[in-house]
């Protein structure tokens, strides 16, 4: 027991005793070591902020469609690009196109596990406070289109089914739409006029997330499109003030437009039905519309494709730093082979006081690991710092896995070693006679 005692002493004393060498032999030469780790310092750096950058935008992107939903299947009217012949448009004057009440009458009898439906038509006009303006669009929902949309009703409330089966004069209001019609005062309980219809504001609803990023800081852009300002009204109360046909007059031109349903969200009660329940839906809309006057977005689908897009991003990022860090590891075997031709008297000498050829390796090996260990954890810093300054001036989102700057460093420490082998077992290998030598 006291021999083995003994042997761990020695070998810990060894161990020691060449780590002191090897930080003095570094220390030798500080500019030349620096210079090094710097291969292995951006390698690493690199490796962990692509990856938050890759991650961050990949958060962004599936966390937008999983605001549509996961169970969802989202329908939109569009204008068809071959609709009706000449003939047909002189004799009606009538643009009809789109989804329909029919549709979903169909879909609800013929698709199992339908849950619930949104649907929504759109008037879009100005919108008046007294003298203030703004070019909206007036949305015709239902009560429970909040918690479908996944949208918090930030001041006030949302009308009723009460309200909806009464027609009431009711509205609620984006934030977008509220600041730009009350910008001094609180909507609650005023008053908002579109054409010769007055409707009294109940509420105040969160902007839509995907337009409140692009509607940020371009408040007079977005007045003029009319993105984001949206007042919602009850189905019953939109139809009963506008009608069926939607008429338009703008800067000298006439437009009549009839549209059912601008909108329709349908909800499936079994995520696993998703799919089917997709493809029956279209099928319907195949055999009750003659034109392609509609648009289906399955949520489900886009993020499926969006996790398959970052995987391919993550390798891709993960290549470029691999390569950085390869790099890092060749300048490092330069080095030290570098160091070896230098060394090689003082390796003779070592060998003929009785060091071993593990010795001779495992001082090497060593300085490598320490080169390539302080090079990143420096590297770890510097990628963990770059993330978030980009966050805060730059307002990009980046995201830093917990496995990312163990993983980054791991490498680093293992490109030491392999890179530094070679060399190590190199400089083992000299002919003591022929290394004292050496001049």
């Amino acid at each position: 027991m006291k021999l083995l005692d003994i042997i761990s002493g020695v070998s810990l004393f060894r161990l020691k005793r060449a780590v002191i060498l090897g930080v003095k032999s570094l220390w030798m030469h500080k500019l030349r070591s620096m210079l090094t780790a710097m291969g292995i310092v951006f390698g690493v750096c690199s490796v962990i902020a692509m990856l938050a950058i890759g991650e961050g935008a990949s958060y962004e992107a599936q966390q937008q469609i999983k605001d549509l939903g996961s169970q969802n299947v989202i329908l939109e009217s569009v204008k068809p690009t071959n609709n009706t012949t000449a003939g047909e448009q002189e004799r009606s004057l009538i643009l009809e196109y789109g989804l329909t009440y029919h549709d979903i009458l169909q879909m609800q009898a013929t698709v199992p596990g339908i849950e619930i439906t949104v649907p929504s038509r759109e008037v879009k006009d100005f919108l008046w406070n007294r003298t203030n303006s703004v070019d909206g669009v007036v949305l015709g929902t239902v009560s429970w289109y909040p918690t479908m949309k996944n949208r918090d009703v930030v001041r006030g409330r949302f009308f009723t089914k009460l309200e909806m089966a009464s027609s009431a004069p009711v509205c609620v209001l984006t934030e977008s739409l509220a600041r730009q019609l009350f910008p001094l005062e609180e909507p609650i309980g005023l008053t908002v006029r579109m054409r010769t219809s007055y409707f009294r504001v109940i509420g105040v609803i969160e902007d839509d997330p995907a337009v409140a990023a692009s509607a940020e800081g371009m408040e007079s852009s977005s007045q003029s499109s009319g993105e984001g300002m949206e007042m919602m009204v009850p189905m019953s109360t939109l139809k009963d003030h506008f009608g069926d046909v939607l008429f338009k007059y703008r800067s000298g031109s006439f437009e009549a437009i009839k549209v059912e349903l601008h909108e329709v969200t349908v909800r499936i009660e079994d995520p696993d039905q998703v799919k089917p329940a997709a493809l029956a839906i279209q099928h319907i809309l195949e055999r009750n519309h003659k034109d392609v006057d509609y648009k289906m977005t399955v949520p489900l689908d886009l993020l499926q494709r969006a996790e398959r897009t970052k995987q391919i991003f993550n390798i891709v990022l993960g290549s470029i730093a691999a390569i950085s860090l390869l790099v890092g590891g060749i300048g490092i075997m330069n080095i030290m082979l570098a160091t070896v031709t230098e060394r090689t008297r003082e390796i003779g000498i070592r060998r003929a006081l009785g060091a071993k050829k593990k010795d001779i390796v495992t001082q090497f090996l060593i300085e490598t690991v320490m080169l390539s260990g302080a090079g990143g954890l420096l590297g770890v810093a510097l990628g963990i710092a770059i993330p978030v300054v980009i966050t805060h001036f730059a307002g990009m989102k980046t995201v830093i896995e917990f496995w990312a700057p163990a993983m980054a460093f791991s490498i680093s420490v293992m490109t030491g070693v392999l890179f530094g082998i070679y060399p190590a077992f190199r400089a083992a290998d000299m002919n003591p006679v022929e290394a004292l030598r050496h001049e």
